[in-house]
């Protein structure tokens, strides 16, 4: 989810932020030097005493009758959520731009490049984080990525244009005249929305965004770098099946999942993501960044907040799921995508100040949907 909005940092300046990704801890004693080091192995001790302190805070599970209320009320606690931060609990993510380039400005379709699946290139299981630590604040409610030097085939380039052709003739809907389509899911006050309108200046762009709470919705409509010209908010629940998105099946270059697939209840995941992988046109990458398994704030929780393995309910009635990497796998090949990148972020921050240790631990993935075959 997502907060205030501030000016938009030049693409140069977001590059820049790559170094980041390369601060190593290599000698403990120095771990106070800085705000944050990439990609910290665990020890085994440190994973087994992650392991038993899950196994005890999920010993106790919350009464099923409070499991129904925080399904059914769902909405009413994220708009309390929403209605008391407002815009002031989040930094705005323009770290984006370098963990996922394809929100950034593309020329023609150079965006395609990065759509080579996982198996065409080396096999990496960690992940070195690009995000910088001033950027970085607890998520509540940076791993670089390189093009593969893909080339686009003439029969890619034709399927992309028969698709783009078939749009120009659909009937008319938000974004519709657009070349290239954005959907932020649960977008929260905009933050991952506004530098993408900020950054990206290109007319074809046109961005969507949804959350399921009406008050971050508002606080998204009512902001000034708000653009209906460019960018549509609207109410959307991801697990309701029979409420349809404003913007036809095939029709996305990319949609955007930033701790938020967390939210919705683990037996719905598969469900929301099929019906999101439809919209992606041929093609189209689906994006993700998300807790990880026993990262931090898993580690935190309290006995009697569990309500199933790894879900949680915090204090404030928001619920949140903690991934592995293959859960997410599965989810996206299920949904019918290719695996283009399933990477962990390990990252140490420090609280210099008071002398602390905080072990986050972060999913990231790319997938895409693919192209017809050259015989279809």
């Amino acid at each position: 989810m997502a907060a205030s909005c501030t000016e938009g940092e030049p693409i140069a300046g977001i590059r820049k932020r790559q170094q980041f990704g390369n601060r190593f801890l290599s000698d403990p004693a120095h771990v106070f030097h800085h705000n944050a080091w990439d990609n910290v192995a665990w020890s085994e001790e440190q994973a087994a005493a992650a392991e038993e302190k899950v196994r005890e805070n999920s010993a106790q599970r919350v009464c099923p009758e409070k499991q129904a209320d925080y399904e059914i009320n769902a909405h009413k606690y994220w708009n309390d959520f929403y209605k008391i931060h407002e815009n002031g609990f989040f930094k705005d993510r323009h770290w984006l731009f370098t963990e996922f380039p394809e929100l950034a400005p593309h020329q023609d379709q150079s965006h395609m490049k990065d759509l080579l699946p996982e198996n065409k290139k080396p096999e990496t299981s960690e992940h070195k984080s690009s995000v910088d630590e001033s950027d970085l604040v607890e998520e509540q409610h940076g791993c670089s990525s390189n093009s593969f030097g893909h080339k686009i085939s003439p029969v890619e380039k034709n399927v992309i244009q028969k698709f783009n052709d078939l749009e120009i003739c659909a009937e008319e809907f938000p974004g519709s005249s657009a070349t290239y389509r954005i959907l932020e899911v649960g977008c929260g006050v905009g933050n991952t929305v506004f530098p993408i309108l900020q950054t990206n200046n290109d007319p074809r762009l046109f961005v969507y965004c949804c959350d399921f709470s009406s008050t971050a919705v508002e606080l998204v409509q009512t902001n000034p770098a708000y653009d209906p010209s460019r960018c549509f908010a609207f109410v959307h629940d991801l697990c309701d099946e029979e409420k349809s998105y404003p913007m036809p099946s095939n029709s996305l270059d990319v949609v955007v999942l930033i701790f938020v697939l967390s939210a919705v209840v683990p037996d719905k995941m598969q469900s929301t993501i099929n019906r999101l992988s439809r919209l992606l046109k041929p093609g189209g990458m689906m994006l993700l960044r998300d807790y990880g398994r026993y990262d931090m704030a898993q580690l935190r929780f309290k006995k009697g907040q569990c309500l199933s393995e790894n879900f949680y309910v915090r204090g404030d009635g928001t619920r949140v799921y903690f991934f592995t990497q293959d859960e997410l796998d599965t989810l996206f090949t299920t949904a019918g995508l290719e695996k283009v990148e399933n990477l962990v972020d390990r990252r140490l921050q420090v609280n210099r100040g008071k002398q602390l240790t905080m072990y986050r631990v972060w999913i990231q993935c790319k997938y895409r949907r693919p192209l017809p075959s050259s015989t279809s």
